[in-house]
């Protein structure tokens, strides 16, 4: 089994014509992962590499019975692509551009929850469930078929963190880039739940960061919820109080929530094992095993 994405996901890419859209097309379709066809309003009807494309996402369901998206367009266009997803009727939107206005964001967040669909992003990567199927930008060598679920809000700290992993022989079940901006469309919350209904996944890694409240809200709800083991890594402790560092979200209320100590402490008390660096999650990966 695996979280959100497998064998049986029918992938649309919207914005397949545009250079990222091609050629990260081009990787999904060697990993395996069933990319069936592509979207870009005013060019239906062209191919690309073999995969048909259409006006709009509607046409592509019907001719192709896609069930999920991801998108390779700008952060202005992110939203209408959304918004033209979730109203076609599919259940799972995968959004890759960065600083997607909040504005935005707000709007498709209550959208999506009205519909019960899944937005993943902005400022993410993607999901991969390792040797099943991937839909999104990462590097899918350094993956490894297994039973640890991660999730990250950092792509950098999650490639670092499954590479060691694959080279202690370590693999994982599914990997979700949940994205760094200030409103994602899915948060730790919402994810939760699905690494602990996964048969596959025996381990649940957290990748989290300063800035916002997703750690502490994650943190109740494992407390009463999670039966599995989780482990929490809380980057940019050394961030200077009271500024943005580098994602959008990243940013320490006066008050102290949002810390990483704040983070920290929530997290333990509700019996999350803490880790001080990358390194530091495989170690404790390893210790559990």
């Amino acid at each position: 089994m695996s979280v959100l994405i497998d064998k049986n996901t029918r992938l649309i890419v919207q914005g397949i014509t545009g250079r990222e859209g091609t050629f990260h097309a081009e990787q999904m379709l060697q990993y395996g992962t069933q990319v069936v066809a592509g979207v870009t309003t005013g060019k239906g009807g062209q191919t690309v590499l073999g995969v048909p494309v259409f006006d709009t996402v509607k046409e592509a369901i019907e001719a192709t019975n896609a069930n999920a998206s991801i998108l390779f367009v700008p952060a202005k266009h992110t939203a209408a692509g959304v918004y033209e997803a979730l109203d076609a009727g599919l259940e799972l939107v995968i959004t890759i551009a960065e600083h997607v206005p909040v504005k935005d964001m707000m709007g498709i967040y209550h959208f999506s929850k009205s519909k019960n669909c899944r937005v993943i992003g902005p400022n993410s990567f993607g999901i991969i469930s390792p040797g099943k199927a991937k839909a999104g930008f990462m590097s899918h060598k350094i993956f490894s078929e297994g039973n640890v679920g991660v999730m990250s809000r950092s792509a950098t700290n999650c490639y670092e963190t499954i590479s060691m992993m694959t080279n202690n022989g370590i693999g994982q079940s599914t990997c979700i880039g949940v994205g760094g901006d200030m409103i994602p469309g899915s948060t730790f919350l919402d994810l939760l739940p699905l690494f602990e209904q996964d048969e596959q996944t025996k381990m649940i890694v957290m990748i989290g960061e300063i800035g916002g409240n997703e750690e502490e809200l994650a943190a109740e709800y494992i407390k009463e919820n999670i039966t599995k083991p989780v482990i929490a890594l809380i980057a940019g402790k050394n961030a200077p109080k009271g500024k943005s560092m580098g994602h959008a979200g990243a940013i320490v209320s006066a008050d102290g929530t949002g810390s990483a100590e704040n983070k920290e402490k929530m997290l333990a008390a509700a019996g999350v094992h803490i880790a001080e660096n990358t390194a530091g999650i495989v170690e404790i990966v390893k210790k559990l095993l």
